[in-house]
């Protein structure tokens, strides 16, 4: 059992507190790259005057309510076709969970579902989020004012481990002893293919501070599955190029670059609707496991209870029928769109392919990558069905 009581202990990683939040808020304003940033997201912002009002800011809730929630609506305005959510009510807005979601958008998951939580006056969560994408010291003093904890990948072996213990404990503490909840995607990185799987890896980590026993250790962090719905997603052709260029060559990975540019996409691009459904807490759930299990089949069973509650609260939209209708080249949807529908889904995937960049694409290539696009809109349905048929 390792301690989740100090603060200090996980410095590093946390958030700011409130009493860092000027200090830290005034060196941001001196970053040349974050001007650029702020400029190139807003471009129409008067970054003087946008930095006079950061400096009036004294803390993290204010920050996202004065500045963030505008953004966030700003976004959402400009890039999608409205963001939604249901059952909200099965949480207690005085209550700590820790949100555990697929994951589609590198940023907005946790953003537009904090936003709903703002929307609906219920306190925002705090985010996990990768070092991997924090490739500027000022991005990590950005994120850790916009109240994120920070991931720490690509370790070797006994520092993972260090790493992990760190990152349970400091979950543990945030829902225990600071009543905050945290959101936390089900497994590090995108699922390419939208087939959302959670992580057995993940709630190994969870588990590892609270206890000796992983049943109780999951249960004092309150649990709660929500499952996102983009009716598009503008990284749908960027993932499909990932997929050609790992078939073509086993050996190729992204580049920060890459990384990046799929966060720009997905920030600025068309979403088309974005809905979360919230699954509830599933400490009950959890507590039925039979604990005399050995612990690999204890983890396996929480993670199919957390992948039932995401699959089945999905949104499908006509795209989803529709691509699923194509890759079986069945009219088993049919009465789940329209002419209209197809002749938009048709023209969307096409404009989508369009904009991949590789040398020489053959009729083969694009072939692939289409299959591999109605396969990332198709597989929610699947899971779907899975689960409610």
């Amino acid at each position: 059992m390792i301690s989740v009581l100090d603060n200090n202990d996980y410095k590093d990683i946390a958030p700011f507190d409130d009493c860092e939040f000027k200090e830290k808020m005034q060196a941001l304003l001196k970053e040349p790259g974050f001007e650029h940033a702020v400029k190139y997201v807003m471009p129409d912002v008067d970054f003087k005057e946008f930095a006079e009002r950061l400096r009036q800011i004294p803390d993290k809730h204010r920050f996202q309510i004065d500045v963030m929630w505008p953004f966030l609506e700003m976004l959402a305005n400009k890039t999608t076709s409205g963001v939604s959510i249901s059952n909200i009510e099965r949480i207690n807005p005085n209550g700590q969970y820790t949100f555990i979601t697929n994951h589609r958008d590198i940023v907005l998951d946790a953003s537009f579902l904090n936003l709903m939580f703002i929307r609906n006056n219920y306190p925002t969560s705090e985010v996990a989020i990768g070092n991997n994408l924090l490739i500027f010291d000022w991005i990590t003093d950005l994120v850790k004012l916009n109240k994120s904890f920070i991931v720490k990948r690509n370790l070797r072996l006994t520092q993972a481990l260090q790493a992990a213990r760190q990152l349970s404990g400091y979950i543990h503490y945030a829902i225990t002893q600071k009543k905050q909840s945290v959101w936390i995607a089900q497994r590090e990185g995108r699922a390419k293919d939208s087939n959302d799987l959670t992580q057995e890896s993940l709630l190994k980590m969870l588990a590892l501070a609270g206890g000796d026993d992983i049943i109780d250790s999951l249960k004092a962090i309150n649990l709660c599955p929500v499952s996102i719905s983009y009716e598009y997603d503008p990284n749908d052709y960027l993932k499909a190029r990932e997929f050609l260029l790992k078939r073509n060559n086993p050996d190729f990975k992204k580049s920060q670059r890459d990384d990046l540019f799929s966060m720009e996409t997905g920030l600025l691009k068309f979403k088309g609707r974005v809905h979360f459904n919230v699954a509830g807490c599933i400490t009950e759930e959890i507590d039925k496991v039979d604990r005399t299990l050995d612990k690999t089949e204890i983890i396996h069973r929480v993670a199919a209870i957390i992948d039932c509650c995401i699959h089945s609260g999905y949104k499908i939209y006509p795209i989803n029928y529709i691509a699923s209708d194509r890759l079986s080249s069945t009219p088993r949807f049919a009465d789940r769109y329209n002419a209209d529908d197809i002749a938009t889904f048709d023209a969307y995937i096409e404009k989508q392919l369009a904009k991949v960049d590789i040398e020489n694409p053959s009729n083969d290539d694009y072939d692939y990558m289409r299959e591999k696009i109605y396969e990332m809109y198709a597989n929610p349905l699947k899971n779907m069905l899975a689960v409610v048929e």
